[in-house]
């Protein structure tokens, strides 16, 4: 009896088991659990980090680049008559009553500030008129238009009645449309925007073929010094690479205030010229606060970003290769062309794609050695961010150009591969 319980508690022939006789397969699966628990709590804090630090940030900006309550919040009675009525509808006594009970409301609260300011950023001009209406709104009586156009007579203007209804809803791609240059009619028709307000679209071409400019500068002039340090010896490259870091020890405001003493009229270049009679006194090269600036100053601050990929890629190439090409009868540059420079692609990729965004939002080099013709778009989304205050334009701006690098970033990923991908 005791030999057949035994037998039914034996293991089924072929099936493994652990010591304490609990199958192993189950075994395993435990400990796999227990070690993807322990890799998660081990990461949680970076994930949490990114989330806190770049998504919700991200999600935040998004959300106001098509969000702004300023008006629909404060003017609830005639966001509510827009509501009610058809694009177009001329405005009636309702229309007006509301109005006034609105900025009746919107000056109590001292509010109308705000109201004016969302309807100013469409129709700009038109804050004094909600601010100046609305210190006179405790005294309207009915009927209310003839009140109020008497107030002051720009309560007529059906743009300001097309304006208005587009600004009451809280939800609106007005600011994309304000982001491309363009606008919204009275009935509600895109159409290109007055041409006094077309900067945007001009300011995006000019970040892009600026930024392009400073990558094909910086692969220019990086890719021989990468090959250099990658074919000196270890010991001498090792002591030349200082020279490629030592900008990363030094400040960035510092490195732009340098360039703005070196390029200056009066600066060490101009007089270095003027001494050596290259040019004369009144003849001194304008290269500082405009383009030639900014892509000087942003090339050498650049240039490492493409260096080190580049190093990192040459490095491990034999020197053999290019040797064996020339010893089966390819020329120098044959060889360099067929053999050593594919083998460069991932580098030169990587390189190309972490200047160029680098540069499409860089802010502090443009600020201040950019003068007008040298602005990005990064310091047009500081202005909006910071003196007009208009943070949904500049929300609208900044995922523009977020759409922008994604749309580089995957164009990248289908004609070379992120895989390649090779910072180092």
């Amino acid at each position: 009896m005791a030999d057949a319980t035994a037998d039914l508690a034996a293991p089924a022939p072929g099936r493994l088991t652990t010591a304490d006789g609990r199958p192993l397969k189950a075994a395993l699966g435990r400990a796999q659990s227990r070690a993807r628990r322990r890799a998660f709590l081990l990461v949680l804090p970076l994930l949490l980090f990114i989330v806190i630090t770049f998504i919700v940030p991200i999600g935040q900006m998004l959300h106001r680049s098509i969000h702004n309550d300023g008006f629909a919040r404060n003017m609830p009675q005639l966001s509510q008559w827009f509501a009610d009525t058809e694009p177009g509808t001329e405005p009636d006594e309702t229309a007006y009553a509301a109005l006034a009970a609105d900025l009746k409301g919107a000056a109590e609260a001292r509010t109308v500030g705000i109201v004016g300011t969302r309807v100013n950023y469409e129709m700009p001009g038109t804050r004094s008129l909600f601010t100046s209406t609305g210190r006179k709104a405790r005294g309207f009586e009915p009927p209310y238009m003839e009140a109020i156009l008497e107030a002051d007579p720009k309560w007529g203007n059906p743009n300001l009645w097309g304006t208005m209804r587009q600004v009451s809803q809280a939800y609106s791609p007005n600011f994309f449309l304000a982001a491309v240059d363009l606008a919204r009619d009275n009935e509600g028709n895109i159409v290109r925007a007055p041409q006094e307000r077309r900067v945007y679209v001009m300011l995006f071409q000019r970040t892009f073929l600026i930024a392009g400019l400073i990558t094909v500068l910086c692969l220019l002039l990086g890719f021989p010094i990468a090959h250099l340090l990658a074919t000196l010896p270890l010991r001498t490259s090792n002591l030349l690479m200082i020279l490629v870091l030592l900008p990363f020890w030094t400040s960035l405001l510092v490195r732009t205030t340098s360039w703005i003493v070196l390029l200056q009229g009066q600066g060490v270049v101009n007089n270095s010229l003027v001494a050596t009679g290259l040019i004369s006194d009144a003849n001194r090269i304008q290269m500082i606060y405009n383009q030639t600036g900014t892509i000087i100053a942003m090339t050498h601050i650049l240039l490492p970003f493409m260096i080190l990929p580049l190093y990192s890629v040459m490095r491990p190439i034999p020197p053999s290769y290019v040797r064996a090409a020339r010893s089966l009868g390819a020329s120098s540059w044959t060889a360099f062309r067929r053999v050593y420079l594919p083998q460069t692609l991932p580098g030169i990729g990587a390189g190309a794609l972490l200047v160029f965004i680098l540069g499409v939002g860089y802010y502090i080099t443009p600020a201040l050695v950019g003068g007008a013709s040298g602005q990005l778009i990064s310091n047009l989304i500081a202005f909006h961010m910071q003196d007009s205050l208009n943070w949904s334009l500049a929300a609208a701006l900044a995922a523009v150009l977020l759409g922008a690098v994604l749309i580089l970033y995957w164009l990248y990923d289908r004609l070379v591969g992120i895989d390649n991908l090779k910072l180092g």
